[in-house]
């Protein structure tokens, strides 16, 4: 399993790396969604400081929608499905790499934004969160890899699958955007929240991640055999 998980992950990295669309499209995209945020809510009011939090994980999951498109329509075309599942891999071992990697470059998105947004937005630091805020990207960036790659095997065999895939993953990663939101608020002090109020919250998505992985390593062989 790991040996699969380090040949699909450093496929996919690979295929990134090569292309470059996140760089050249995904992250030009987020930026422009906190300049839109910024110019849609008054920041003289305060208004968009305080919603820089959840302005922040909104535009993670809508990069989260383009990455995966992107990263099964490439397993799509050409029949490279059919190869992948002829190829004898363990499909747990497919599963993790293919998140792995995602959860890689939505980290690296989100230390981009987490720049913008100080920059953007003028959000307040302080040094107390930076642990709650590292603990809460690795929690929550995990659970977003898992949902988006078990949900995007499943809407991979659809003709329908660009519609289909907002549908399905949204709802599910509904929770993942509430305690990430609550979970940076603390760590950022917003509402004068203490550090201590954001703990629960990653212990809420460290339980969903741990639960979604367990599923995937579960039902991705059986959604990797669908034509």
């Amino acid at each position: 399993m790991l040996r699969t998980l380090r040949l699909i992950a450093g496929k996919d990295l690979r295929i990134e790396a090569r292309s470059r669309v996140a760089t050249n499209q995904v992250l030009p995209f987020a930026l422009l969604v906190l300049v839109l945020f910024a110019f849609a809510l008054d920041p003289d009011s305060g208004v968009l400081q305080r919603a820089t939090p959840g302005l922040l994980w909104l535009a993670v999951l809508f990069c989260l929608l383009l990455t995966v498109q992107r990263s099964f329509a490439l397993e799509t075309a050409d029949g490279a499905r059919d190869a992948l599942r002829l190829s004898a891999l363990e499909p747990a071992g497919i599963f993790l790499g293919k998140a792995a990697a995602l959860a890689l470059e939505l980290l690296a998105l989100e230390v981009v934004l987490g720049i913008g947004i100080v920059v953007l937005y003028d959000s307040p630091t302080r040094a107390a969160g930076v642990l709650l805020l590292v603990a809460t990207a690795l929690a929550a960036t995990w659970g977003l890899a898992v949902v988006g790659t078990l949900y995007g095997g499943l809407a991979a065999g659809a003709r329908v699958r660009d519609t289909l895939l907002p549908l399905l993953l949204l709802p599910v990663a509904a929770p993942v955007l509430i305690g990430a939101n609550r979970a940076t608020e603390a760590a950022l002090g917003i509402g004068d929240r203490a550090v201590t109020e954001g703990w629960p919250w990653v212990g809420l998505l460290t339980v969903f991640s741990l639960a979604y992985t367990a599923l995937g390593l579960v039902a991705f062989g059986p959604l990797l055999e669908e034509p």
